[in-house]
């Protein structure tokens, strides 16, 4: 699809599959685990399942494009493709990460990737004096997750990229919360994307899917090569599933984003809510950089009540949305950090971090907005009022 088309454009037209034999719109579902082969000296492209499908690489390729890459990779889930993306890591390989991270991502660099001989430093990336102190002989990559999760802080990538390629390294980023809708970090430096595609990609709450996508040939072969030889690929019917959800990704993302920005304001004007993480308030400290690096901020935010009590309140009086792990699906979500995505993170940690026991996250769904603040301004009643800011 040619670049002088908008991304809304080239979403729909990168996720059909027009089949050239019936002319049918949607992506064939090849369900089949092997292929059959022409001759003994001559091969299909495809040979067997976990190696190739034609459904997956409809994903694959549909991902790609959109991300400005040249190759993707569709996984079982999004720690299989995070796990993928680390695992080109070698022992005595270093690679430096941001603080805040994924509880998933935590567990995997704090407790699975030391047992390889893996070695990693967890730095502040808005800290760029401490991100270019943190490179050691064998550093290798910096992973970047921005915004994060879930305190929304932000991470100047092509900053950061450029710090990374002065030492030699990769830089790795997880774009979940933005999706290529409306940040492409390959376009600012990045050589590697990861998203957990269970979330805003698949949008409908009803899949597990991760998604990789280069544009650096030698990181493509390494990823093909942990894809094929551990095998979590993401199966036949959640590829289709997932092209169904990446057409609409677009107007989701758009509503979504308008949603979230409208109630981060709405929150932060309440002298109930002690602080509001949000990239799209002019207030957050990482406004500018979000400004420059992204077309918005995104459909989730954050804000913190005080007290694990008032917390626990306002999700007992909320009615609207789900109270659930997971975000970035046609539902808003409502979530705990503390006990749900950061739980693997020592309490610790977790506080030092600023993930606090009054912390909630919100994911915007497609509820019309001014319900979802009706419903806020309920719950908040019930919630221990805190004196004037």
């Amino acid at each position: 699809m040619s670049e002088e088309f908008s991304f809304n454009t080239k979403v729909v037209h990168a996720s059909l599959g027009i089949d050239e034999a019936t002319g049918a719109l949607n992506t064939p579902l090849h369900l089949s685990s092997t292929f059959h082969q022409p001759d003994f000296d001559n091969y299909h492209e495809f040979d067997y399942a976990r190696s190739g499908n034609p459904t997956r690489q409809a994903v694959e390729d549909a991902i790609a494009k959109l991300e400005n890459g040249t190759h993707g990779f569709a996984f079982a889930t999004g720690m299989a493709a995070i796990s993928a993306a680390l695992l080109t890591l070698s022992q005595e390989d270093h690679f430096i990460i941001s603080g805040d991270v994924y509880g998933g991502t935590f567990r995997l660099t704090e407790q699975i990737l030391p047992r390889f001989g893996i070695t990693h430093t967890f730095v502040d990336m808005g800290d760029l004096d401490a991100v270019a102190a943190a490179f050691q002989e064998n550093t290798k990559l910096v992973y970047v997750e921005t915004p994060s999760n879930p305190l929304m802080r932000v991470t100047d990538i092509a900053a950061v990229a450029r710090l990374a390629k002065e030492h030699d390294c990769y830089t790795f980023v997880d774009n979940t919360f933005l999706t290529p809708a409306l940040q492409r970090p390959l376009d600012l430096g990045a050589d590697l994307v990861v998203h957990s595609a269970t979330k805003f990609i698949g949008g409908h709450s009803d899949i597990l899917a991760g998604l990789v996508v280069t544009n650096n040939e030698e990181l493509a072969k390494q990823v093909y090569f942990m894809q094929n030889s551990t095998g979590g690929v993401l199966g036949v019917q959640d590829c289709w599933l997932l092209l169904r959800g990446l057409k609409t990704l677009a107007v989701r993302m758009n509503v979504g984003t308008d949603s979230a920005r409208k109630l981060a304001e709405f929150l932060q004007a309440d002298d109930r809510v002690k602080e509001v993480f949000y990239p799209g308030l002019a207030s957050h400290p990482d406004y500018d950089i979000q400004q420059k690096q992204a077309d918005s901020a995104g459909a989730v935010l954050s804000f913190d009540l005080g007290s694990e009590e008032a917390a626990r309140q306002f999700v007992n009086h909320a009615k609207l949305p789900v109270f659930s792990v997971s975000l970035g699906a046609v539902e808003s979500i409502l979530s705990y950090p503390a006990r749900m995505s950061h739980a693997a993170i020592p309490e610790g940690e977790r506080l030092k971090l600023g993930i606090t026991p009054g912390l909630l996250r919100f994911s915007a769904g497609l509820e019309d907005i001014a319900d979802v603040i009706a419903d806020f301004e309920q719950a908040l009643a019930y919630t221990v009022e805190r004196s004037a800011r």
